[in-house]
């Protein structure tokens, strides 16, 4: 062999030796941070429990590493979480593409689980609601084109199958503005309506601003101001500022006669269509919304209990000789978690019809 052809095999052999080397030192590097992660966390029941601590008081820099050593070990909470993080649009770990993809790996995985018997539903059908949000406006990270009929089928899915409020509210707007996709607005008007009874907040205030502009329906500034006077009441924290839009909107264009006739129908409908809050929200800062003062174009404060301004200018009398509060909401359908279009033979009873009134033919 020459010397030239001994010199190619040491080199050849260096090469080898090297690279065994390295392949070695970063198998060794991997199974250190493994294990530097798994000695942070007791278990990764524990990783969890801390990844979503984290997310709820929006230090998503501590409940990233978390949740992804939570989603290695295969526990179902944690890819949810994370794509919670990453399509916050108010948070610094922004990533759309990221979030797209978690959530179809959830929805792709689940979509067999019992919806009355499996904890895991309502998040699968969250997962659905965010894939049809996505498909609806385009996703150019990842080439996504808008395409609404898709989206309805994920809609129709959270919303039929899982039963999903928030996902039958999406639909219902679909319907009406039928954007991609043919509209049916006595559709849309009737699962508004029963969605608002049952206390969602953003239904109450979509229908409110429907009502108080006469858009798809009769004009009713008196049934549009009580109503949205209680989705405000009903609002989730992450869901006020829009909510509260509406609200201001409202309250500023409507007379003191209209005021006090609303101040008298509240009340009743909090009762009726009240809910609770929602405690949880998509940003982790829920107890850090408070409720900013608003005013009117003329300076006027805008008043969240109308009670307390009406006072001044005679509520009481006033409440007192107002009418009896109308029912303005259609009574829900005899199986209110049917979302099937036509299967429940009940249409949409008009928005300011007695509740009494015969629907028309579906």
């Amino acid at each position: 062999m020459t010397a030239a052809q001994l010199k190619w095999s040491a080199m050849r052999i260096f090469d080898r030796t090297v690279c065994v080397f390295l392949a070695g030192l970063l198998l060794c590097l991997g199974t250190l941070g493994a294990s530097a992660a798994a000695a942070k966390y007791r278990s990764a029941q524990d990783a969890l429990d801390q990844g979503i601590g984290a997310f709820n008081g929006g230090y998503y820099e501590i409940a990233i590493p978390a949740l992804e050593y939570a989603a290695e070990e295969h526990l179902f909470l944690a890819p949810y979480y994370l794509a919670r993080i990453y399509s916050d649009n108010n948070g610094s770990r922004t990533d759309h593409a990221k979030a797209y993809k978690l959530y179809l790996k959830i929805a792709g995985e689940h979509t067999d689980v019992d919806p009355d018997d499996d904890q895991r539903a309502p998040y699968v059908a969250k997962a659905m609601t965010r894939i049809a949000g996505y498909l609806l406006n385009g996703l150019p990270e990842v080439n996504l084109k808008p395409n609404a009929k898709i989206a309805m089928e994920y809609l129709r899915e959270a919303a039929q199958f899982f039963r999903d409020e928030d996902a039958q509210f999406e639909l219902a707007k679909l319907y009406l503005h039928g954007d991609g996709i043919e509209s049916d607005v006595p559709y849309a008007k009737h699962w508004l309506s029963v969605l608002s009874q049952k206390g969602h907040a953003g239904a109450q205030a979509f229908l409110a601003d429907l009502l108080w502009r006469g858009k798809y329906m009769k004009t009713d500034p008196v049934r549009a101001l009580a109503l949205i006077s209680v989705a405000v009441a009903n609002a989730p924290a992450y869901e006020r500022v829009w909510i509260e839009d509406i609200y201001q909107n409202i309250y500023c264009g409507a007379a003191q006669g209209i005021r006090k006739q609303a101040t008298g129908i509240v009340a009743d409908w909090r009762t009726r269509y009240g809910r609770k809050p929602d405690s949880q929200d998509d940003t982790g800062l829920g107890a850090l919304n408070v409720q900013a003062p608003r005013t009117c174009g003329n300076g006027e404060p805008v008043l969240y209990d109308m009670s307390t301004g009406a006072a001044s200018g005679g509520t009481s009398a006033a409440a007192a000789a107002s009418p009896p509060a109308p029912a303005a909401l259609p009574a829900a359908p005899e199986a209110p978690g049917t979302f099937i279009k036509g299967s429940s033979g009940i249409g949409l009873r008009d928005i300011g019809a007695s509740a009494s009134a015969p629907a028309p033919a579906p």
